[in-house]
């Protein structure tokens, strides 16, 4: 059961990061014509109806509003997200969007680590070997410079990086005895009111133009949350992290749809290892699960009185 658990986890993780993908493109192209903190704010404004429907939908209003609730938890996740999304913009501003997820790809190893103290959960090898694998694969696809590494663009990225892989851990400490509808709807929360809050002094007004910007940063970030709500609910972190990587690939995919950036031989070959360590690990899941479903019973045997 743990395995199949595993493999729904894994499956909720890449359509989660696809979704952020085009998530994190429409952010990039806000974040030129807007400050960090009202980007935060649009993102939790406009995605905060489709979250209000959803709950209505599922009925799940009584398990979002709970006084037994662990507030302190949510609050504390609803604070990493905003510091995440923030200094994840501004870094934005200045670095590709490949090359910030070269940056953020720390965020699986430290969950790897994060979860060991914080969920008890145990590492096995072929974990290591996957992460390895696809940090690897992360390095020879993008290639960054060393000045890329000492900007504050990537500082910023890399502390959105810490913010995230915490983030992630509550998330999942607090599904163990929360519905993700409660995950969800006051991470929301948090960036709308939290996001206005800290714009309000700086707002700029919202051009016309870029109305179906805001749908589909609602759209894609809204299936975004949901679905990495439910990979951690699902499985075991040590599991989901390697297929954090499939982002690369639509990372690369809207490089060139949107800013026109073709990625060379090194960067095919990196993309191709970090896939491969994600099938491969998914591939190991899927027959530890076989074999755990053929294994007969143990026989019963009587002692001798």
């Amino acid at each position: 059961m743990q395995s199949t658990g595993t493999l729904r986890g894994i499956a909720a993780m890449l359509l989660a990061c696809a979704f952020f993908a085009c998530m994190d493109a429409l952010l990039k192209t806000l974040a030129g014509h807007y400050p960090p903190a009202q980007v935060m704010a649009l993102r939790g404004l406009t995605a905060l109806p489709l979250v209000c429907l959803y709950v209505a939908w599922r009925r799940e209003a009584a398990g979002v509003f709970n006084r037994r609730l662990r507030w302190r938890l949510h609050l504390l996740r609803a604070v990493l997200n905003m510091a995440m999304l923030m200094l994840f913009v501004h870094g934005l501003k200045t670095l590709g969007l490949a090359e910030a997820y070269t940056l953020t790809f720390i965020a699986p190893l430290l969950m790897v680590l994060i979860a060991v103290p914080m969920l008890g959960e145990s590492i096995h090898a072929r974990h290591w070997v996957a992460i390895g694998l696809g940090f690897a694969g992360v390095v020879i696809a993008l290639r960054p410079e060393q000045g890329a590494f000492l900007s504050m663009g990537a500082i910023a990225i890399l502390v959105a990086a810490v913010c995230y892989a915490l983030s992630n851990m509550l998330g999942r400490l607090i599904s163990r005895t929360e519905p993700s509808a409660a995950l969800v709807f006051w991470t929301t929360v948090g960036m709308a009111v939290g996001g206005s809050l800290l714009a309000a002094p700086q707002w700029v007004p919202i051009r016309a133009e870029h109305a179906w910007m805001l749908a589909g940063l609602a759209l894609s970030g809204f299936l975004g949350q949901l679905a990495i709500a439910e990979a951690f609910r699902h499985g075991q972190a040590a599991a989901i992290a390697p297929f954090e990587y499939s982002a690369l690939a639509w990372a690369l995919l809207l490089d060139w749809l949107f800013w026109q950036a073709v990625p060379d031989a090194w960067t095919l070959g990196g993309g191709a290892l970090i896939v491969a360590s994600g099938l491969w690990l998914a591939r190991s899941e899927a027959s530890r699960s076989a074999r755990n479903k053929q294994r007969p019973a143990a026989p019963v045997t009587r002692s001798s009185s």
